[in-house]
């Protein structure tokens, strides 16, 4: 939190606001939370609290799972623990400095539960803490802008929907000039909630931004990373504007990631850096860059949850398609990026703009540590240009329902996460599969109805 926030906030002083807010996410990484009054959230800060388990038994579109074990109609889908965590507070500028507090979720007794997204995220950073490390991230969001509304494109199902800037430019100062205002509050807004913005412009499709949020603590980061997605809708919405992180908006355009820059740091030194080193990549760097090689495909969907996730991760589009590696080379999954001894970092590019920032974390840094821990050797050479290289490297996953399979059938998913994580996780995205697979979409319709 930021230090002016920091020192204001008390929670005894919650007692004399109209109300708050708190805000977890669900297991797609989408906000929930509820307004409550200054007094109930200062009650919880005390001594906790309790919200539905439907938090994770209903879908995207709060359609409740029927093949879900931990939750449903087959339990009456009762309470789980609730706790909120002070050093996260906030005044909202945009809404009348309402405070928001983030939380996560306990089991009934007060102990992790462990299909939680930011629990699991800091399961692996106590995994980092037990071997030695600090992990230090950063994160890149593209997405599309959209001059819409929720009912527009409900108007127009979903269809010729029109974008908040025209012309496919790169880094145009005149393309973002058109939404200066939304670019000024944004700046404004998100800097003073602990969001730094360190960047922001035009990407590769009209309407299409990229923001660079500032590096810190791992669990810092990534609940800025959900703060962003959430705040960017919110004050899009005062300007008329519908914010979308969907990977894959248009099949005219190249898709959404979610850029995560790591560096593991031990007593004020960069882990990664070894001025000796070839590319100044030091053997813990190696280790960790094997890890995740080796652990991406078991885990894909978490980085990559929805069906559309799959239309992003195609070649010539600047998306990884195999598990590689290479130095500064945007076609491969995992660019080191050489620099000093401060700046020294690896960008993992796989994760989609779409997945819970919380999951894509903690694999990212669970995948490396594998790698730390098993001292995983860095066999496969570094890619160049469009993947030269990677001729024999396995393709990863093409589609949800291929990744998912793999994760299911993998010991390593359950020995990084826990069964329990991982059974509910799978469950999840089998009934996002069936629910695609039983729909009958635009395409089919053009393709079929006429002469099939």
């Amino acid at each position: 939190m930021n230090s002016n926030n920091a020192i204001a906030f008390s929670k005894d002083q919650l007692a004399y606001e109209p109300y708050a807010r708190f805000m977890v996410t669900d297991i797609d990484g989408v906000c929930r939370g509820k307004h409550l009054s200054g007094e109930k959230i200062a009650s919880m800060l005390e001594g906790g609290g309790t919200i539905a388990s439907a938090v994770f038994g209903w879908d995207i579109q709060d359609q409740l799972y029927d093949n879900v074990s931990f939750t449903g109609f087959h339990t009456g889908l009762p309470d789980i623990g609730l706790v909120l965590d002070p050093t996260t507070a906030r005044r909202l500028p945009w809404d009348n400095n309402c405070w928001l507090i983030l939380g996560e979720h306990t089991r009934i007794d007060g102990s992790a539960l462990p299909i939680c997204p930011r629990q699991l995220l800091k399961q692996v950073l106590a995994k980092a803490d037990a071997m030695g490390y600090s992990a230090q991230v950063g994160t890149e969001f593209e997405w599309f802008v959209l001059s819409e509304t929720e009912q527009s494109v409900r108007a127009k199902s979903y269809r010729n929907l029109q974008t908040a800037t025209q012309g496919l430019t790169n880094y145009s100062p005149f393309r973002i000039n058109a939404q200066q205002e939304f670019v000024h509050d944004l700046f404004t807004n998100l800097n003073a909630i602990d969001v730094p913005l360190e960047a922001i412009h035009t990407e590769a499709g009209p309407g299409n931004f990229e923001a660079a949020i500032r590096y810190g603590d791992a669990l810092k980061t990534a609940d800025r990373a959900v703060l962003f997605k959430e705040s960017v809708r919110e004050i899009g919405r005062r300007h008329g504007l519908l914010n979308t992180f969907m990977a894959k908006y248009s099949e005219a355009y190249a898709g959404c990631g979610q850029h995560l820059h790591q560096s593991l740091w031990r007593d004020g030194q960069n882990c990664f850096y070894d001025e000796q080193g070839e590319h100044r990549m030091s053997e813990t760097m190696r280790h960790f860059i094997a890890g995740q090689l080796y652990c991406l495909p078991h885990l894909l969907p978490m980085v990559a949850p929805f069906i559309n996730s799959y239309k992003r991760l195609v070649g010539n589009n600047l998306a990884p398609v195999k598990p590689t590696w290479a130095v500064d080379n945007r076609n491969a999954s995992l660019r080191v990026i050489p620099g000093s001894s401060n700046a020294m970092r690896i960008e993992t590019r796989t994760p989609g703009a779409d997945a819970n920032p919380y999951l894509a974390i903690a694999v990212a840094l669970a995948s490396g540590l594998y790698g730390i821990e098993h001292k995983l050797a860095l066999e496969q050479p570094p890619v160049s240009g469009a993947n030269h290289g990677a001729e024999q490297v396995e393709h990863l996953p093409r589609t949800l329902a291929e990744a998912t399979a793999a994760m299911d059938r993998s010991p390593l998913a359950r020995a990084l996460f826990g069964e329990e994580f991982v059974r509910h996780f799978v469950e999840t995205r089998q009934w996002e599969i069936a629910r695609f697979n039983q729909s009958v979409t635009d395409w089919e319709l053009e393709r079929y109805l006429e002469l099939a």
